[in-house]
């Protein structure tokens, strides 16, 4: 159990701090990876989407067992940027910097399975 706690707690503060500065970056991304946003709410809404998801992961980190079956929704949030940004990077469509954050997406969707596999042991 200490394991999920400190993986949901670590991937709950990293993703808050790589992604609530981007609330304040939208001209900056439309200069260095054009074209320019054009629909800032897709924009604002992913982001902001992906804010609460870490949220939370810091609400799983203080009760993994109790918060259990949360996890499943965990692991398919970080497949989904994660095989996305493969597919987007393959197609020549996403920028190198942006798929290293999708592979970290998976690497912690792994980690969130093994989590989930640790607590079954824990579970009531």
């Amino acid at each position: 159990m200490k394991f999920a706690r400190r993986l949901y707690l670590v991937a709950g503060v990293y993703g808050l701090l790589v992604l609530v500065p981007q609330l304040f970056t939208e001209e900056r991304l439309g200069r260095d990876y054009p074209p320019a946003i054009t629909h800032p709410e897709y924009f604002y809404g992913f982001v902001g989407s992906a804010v609460v998801w870490q949220v939370l992961f810091l609400i799983l980190s203080t009760d993994p067992v109790r918060y259990r079956p949360m996890m499943v929704a965990a692991v398919l949030e970080k497949a989904v940027f994660g095989i996305t940004a493969i597919f987007l990077f393959l197609q020549h469509r996403l920028a190198a910097l942006v798929l290293g954050f999708g592979i970290v997406d998976l690497i912690l969707g792994a980690l969130f399975l093994v989590a989930y596999a640790k607590t079954r042991s824990h579970d009531g």
